[in-house]
Order: C-alpha cells, then structure tokens, then sequence
C-alpha cells in the first residue's frame, strides 16, 4: 500500500488503525444486530426463527423477489440462502411460487405470518431510533453520515471486487 504521497508515515499508520478499528466495529454491529433481534424474538415468544431469518423478512418487506436478487439487492449476506428460504417456506413464513416462463426460476413473498414478523422488526428498530434520539447518541444529521459514509465504502469494495475480475 503506498498513500505516502498523501500521507506521512505518522497520519498513515494513524489511518491504518482507524480504518481496522471501523472495519471491527461494522463486524461487531452485525453481530449484536443479530443478539438484539434473537433477544426481541425470545422476549415476544418466536423460537422457531432465528434473527438471521427474521432480519431477512425484515428486508423483503413488500416486495416479491427470487433467490438470486436476496443477494444482489442486499437482503441477505449469508452463503446459505436456499436454506433459509426454504425453512421459511416450510415454517409458513413466505409463500414461493415458479415462474411460469423459467420453472427452474422461484420467487418467494412474504405471508402473513412472514409481515407479522417483519412489523416485529420494524417496531424494534423504531423504538431503537427513538431511544438513539432521545439519550442523544446519534441525531440525524449523524444517522445520514454513517449511512453516506458506508455506501461510499460499499461502492469502493464493489469496484475493487468488479477490477480483480
């Protein structure tokens, strides 16, 4: 890595460690969005689905999609994604249905059990926005940098993955 040209050696290290420390802290807030969610779901009572799943009907919301365009829309970040459509389907969670053109082609929306579950997402998040705004540690100027910021950083890693091909 050579950013000495805008950097000294003293900012470029300090540099390197911020950004490690950034790239730490987007890992762990996955990771306790998902605690958060398994814990609203024990509270409520939803044993059978797990937060990955949850958070997966969170983010088809209305729309009616295939396999494929969960990952490609972002909806879904994990490797396993056929399986947890079908212990969806299986659980009564979203309904799936071939295409009529490509009956290889699936396309899965959310039923009503499936909504109810993604208003139980909604509802957690707002409350968590609330109580963000109230005991004021982000307001939403700060929300808008974070989200502008991480699409900025999302759109770079999409290149370089797109330049190494």
């Amino acid at each position: 890595m050579n950013i000495k040209t805008t950097f000294d050696a003293q900012k470029q290290a300090q540099y390197m460690a911020n950004y490690l420390d950034a790239l730490s802290s987007v890992e762990r807030l996955h990771r306790l969005l998902l605690d958060v969610i398994k814990d609203e779901f024990e509270r409520l009572g939803y044993f059978e689905l797990n937060a990955v799943q949850a958070l997966l009907l969170f983010n088809i919301g209305e729309n009616e999609v295939t396999a494929g365009e969960l990952k490609s829309r972002g909806y879904y970040q994990g490797s396993n994604v056929s399986y947890n459509l079908k212990k969806l389907v299986d659980m009564g969670y979203m309904h799936h249905q071939r295409r009529e053109i490509d009956r290889r082609s699936v396309r899965v929306k959310l039923t009503k059990k499936g909504q109810d579950i993604r208003e139980s997402v909604a509802r957690l998040f707002a409350r968590h926005a609330e109580g963000l705004v109230l005991k004021e540690v982000l307001d939403e100027q700060s929300v808008h940098d974070i989200a502008t910021t991480l699409k900025n950083v999302e759109r770079y890693w999409s290149d370089q993955i797109r330049y190494i091909y």
